[in-house]
Formats: structure tokens, C-alpha cells, sequence
């Protein structure tokens, strides 16, 4: 994920979602992930104090600070680059199953009281953004 002062997912040139301040969530799955697995970031991802408050500390949560996400898929958060020069994606899961988690993932953010933008899965996306810090933290379990 990266703190963004805003960010955009096009799609064939048509924005699909759009955010200012909040998160960009680059959201890979592997074939071991499950709904608990995502129920876990999820609450993780809220909660994530990296925000700053009024004496400038990353200390506050997106929910705090009424921000937004911008949640895209991407597969290739799974590459594997040890075998040669053209990655393989054997981790990744399968789009039926990544689709699924993908959507549970967005549905519970949702739940959690954040507004949600999202890219269109399995799309060719060109997104852009505005990283605000930089901050980039990758939440995994």
C-alpha cells in the first residue's frame, strides 16, 4: 500500500476509480490465501497508524483521517524472478480464486466505513499517483 495524496485507475483511457488523500492498495493474492488471510489485512490496512497528527507523527489511521482507497488488482506482486529473466507466476493464484478474494477484500473495507474505489480486475490498467512521503509499506501475513 502507499499513502497518496491522490491516485487514478484508467482503463481504455476512461477513469474507473479515482481517490485523493488515502491509500493505493496494489492487491496481490496467492493460491494459500484465504478469507481469513483477508480479513486479517483488512483490519490491519485500517488501523495502520501512518498518518500524521497535528505535531507532524505518523500516528493516525486512515479511518481517523476520513481517507479513501483505491484498491487494484495485481498478480504480479507474485513474481518469481529467481529462474531467469522472464518471471514466473506460478505463486499467483488462479483469477477465479484471486477475483473472489479480491471483491471479499473490497466488500469488508467497505464494512469497515472507508470509501472504496477499485480497478477492474484482469484489466489492462494504467494507473497513476501522487505518493505522499513517500510511504509504501507492504502488509503481508
Amino acid at each position: 500500500m502507499q499513502r497518496v495524496k491522490n491516485a487514478e485507475v484508467k482503463v481504455d483511457g476512461k477513469t474507473v476509480g479515482k481517490i485523493d488523500k488515502g491509500f493505493l492498495v496494489l492487491c496481490g493474492v496467492t493460491h494459500t490465501d484465504t478469507k481469513e488471510t483477508a480479513d486479517y489485512l483488512v483490519k490491519k490496512l485500517c488501523n495502520l497508524r501512518v498518518f500524521e497528527d497535528e505535531n507532524g507523527k505518523m500516528n493516525l489511521s486512515i479511518k481517523q483521517i476520513e481517507g479513501k482507497l483505491l484498491i487494484v488488482s495485481q498478480f504480479t506482486l507474485y513474481a518469481d524472478t529467481t529462474g531467469g529473466n522472464r518471471p514466473s507466476f506460478i505463486e499467483a493464484a488462479k483469477p477465479e480464486q484471486a477475483n473472489e478474494l479480491y471483491e471479499y477484500f473490497c466488500k469488508k473495507c467497505i464494512e469497515a466505513g472507508i470509501e472504496v474505489q477499485k480497478g477492474i480486475f484482469g484489466a489492462d490498467m494504467q494507473v497513476s499517483l501522487v505518493n505522499d512521503g513517500p510511504v509504501t509499506i507492504m502488509l503481508e501475513k
